[in-house]
């Protein structure tokens, strides 16, 4: 079985709609795909609709922003309630709050002498996002001529080192935490950074947390050695995805995946 539990569709910062995106992973071979928006399971539902003939499964996810000390950090929730209150509550929240965010990133960009608007980035989300995120944004830096691709606005312009990055101000880690754990979800750290994993590791597992995002496309194999240490001496379920969002950037959807020897304690976890 080949899993993809990472997947962003048009319901946030994915180029896909999610229908789209259940036709191109089984394309890609995929069995299985956890869609994993920021903030919002808009998507969920048209995923689910889409699946048709196609031997897929979807596992209904979010990926919830959350803020400590300045930094960004990301949970994952696997097997969530989409109508859960406190999903549905943290959506709406989500909606302000990014927009909110998004201004202030505009505003920097502005004050270095990048003449780019809201209504730019509003354009680059198209008409079927429910919330705004970066990619946004690193799109209308491409169509206006300030970054020759979405990766390159990253790294110049809109990357958390740069001037111009705001944290996405929507909850701390341990109230993401919560809120996955009160929809029925499994929480997982997304991509945790090295140089946090140890020093809030303990903080985030007090607070709920079940397990940890290991298996990346660009992980070396001494990054993910080292998470699985983590994971192992923590006793905390190990998951794995691509965190895909355009096909024609980074790995195409499919070419990446985990198996179920990979990620089973997360597929038992989850009544499958």
């Amino acid at each position: 079985m080949r899993l993809d539990l990472h997947v962003h569709t048009t319901a946030s910062d994915g180029s896909l709609s999610p229908a789209g995106v259940v036709g191109l992973a089984a394309d890609g071979g995929l069995d299985v795909v956890a869609i994993t928006d920021h903030d919002t399971v808009a998507g969920i539902p048209e995923a689910m609709g889409a699946i048709g003939e196609f031997p897929l499964r979807i596992i209904p996810g979010i990926e919830v922003s959350s803020t400590h000390e300045g930094a960004e950090y990301h949970i994952l929730g696997y097997f969530v309630d989409p109508q859960a209150d406190s999903i549905q509550a943290h959506q709406r929240h989500a909606v302000g709050g990014r927009e909110s965010r998004m201004g202030e990133m505009v505003a920097h960009l502005r004050g270095q002498g990048l003449l780019i608007e809201m209504a730019d980035v509003l354009d680059a989300a198209g008409p079927d996002q429910s919330v705004i995120a970066r990619p946004h944004l690193a799109r209308a830096l491409v169509s206006r001529g300030y970054a020759k691709s979405v990766p390159d606005a990253f790294d110049r312009l809109i990357g958390d080192a740069h001037p111009a990055f705001v944290p996405t101000r929507l909850a701390t880690p341990e109230e993401a935490i919560r809120l996955i754990l009160e929809a029925g979800g499994i929480p997982v750290w997304a991509h945790p950074p090295m140089d946090a994993l140890h020093r809030l590791l303990p903080v985030f597992i007090e607070a709920g947390l079940q397990g940890l995002e290991v298996y990346r496309p660009r992980s070396t194999p001494r990054h993910i050695r080292k998470l699985e240490r983590a994971a192992e001496g923590q006793g905390l379920i190990m998951t794995g995805g691509s965190d895909w969002h355009d096909p024609d950037q980074g790995t195409p959807l499919g070419a990446f995946f985990v198996t179920e020897e990979d990620v089973g304690e997360l597929i038992e976890a989850g009544g499958w």
